[in-house]
């Protein structure tokens, strides 16, 4: 049978009129970020292997981004274009070549070591994938203890994979300070070279 070719019907989403444009195709886009190599030709964004974090520090938003993950055959598991899209630099939503896989929390999409996820919405390595992500950040009160969990709705390629889903805890890899504070977004590098185009944010605070 011939191959169907799906696409996310969120691929290309135009950011809203207040959202912050992080990507859009532009060398002048590099100035909101930390590391990262934008190429002239394809204009994306490389990780080449290494971390890129945002410049401005963020709490609640809804946020789309679009990937590419690199063709690795002969890796396996982790190895397989391991990378990370993290909110608030406390949160890790995996990114990795996990097209027929089971949907595990280290698999593309799950929230890592914390849980699977509810669909299994991957496209194969080497074509654009979108993430469409609904966060509100923990809140603490006034002696900083904190009272309510992050919250995450995700779409992984236009299907929900996680609804409104309390997060139990920072992830692995995540910065030090504590949960409730606003942070930065980061892109994993990992050893791995991702690319990225069309992100943007819209702040909800």
């Amino acid at each position: 049978l011939p191959y169907e070719r799906r696409e996310s019907p969120t691929m290309c989403a135009k950011a809203p009129k207040s959202a912050v444009v992080l990507l859009s195709g532009k060398e002048a886009d590099m100035a909101h970020w930390q590391g990262g190599r934008f190429d002239k030709e394809t204009r994306l964004l490389n990780t080449d292997g290494k971390d890129i974090k945002t410049k401005q520090k963020f709490n609640n938003y809804h946020m789309h981004v679009e990937f590419l993950l690199p063709f690795k055959p002969k890796a396996r598991g982790q190895g397989r274009g391991n990378s990370g899209f993290y909110q608030v630099d406390h949160y890790e939503v995996q990114i990795l070549d996990s097209f027929g896989l089971e949907g595990l929390n280290n698999e593309c999409g799950g929230i890592y070591s914390k849980k699977d996820s509810d669909v299994n919405a991957w496209l194969p390595p080497l074509q654009w994938q979108t993430y469409d992500v609904q966060f509100t950040n923990a809140v603490t009160d006034d002696r900083r203890k904190q009272i309510k969990d992050a919250r995450i709705t995700n779409s992984l390629n236009g299907i929900v994979i996680h609804d409104d889903y309390a997060i139990p805890g920072k992830t692995g890899g995540s910065r030090n300070e504590p949960e409730g504070t606003p942070g930065p977004i980061k892109l994993q590098g990992h050893g791995n070279p991702l690319q990225f185009r069309n992100v943007w944010i819209l702040p909800k605070d």
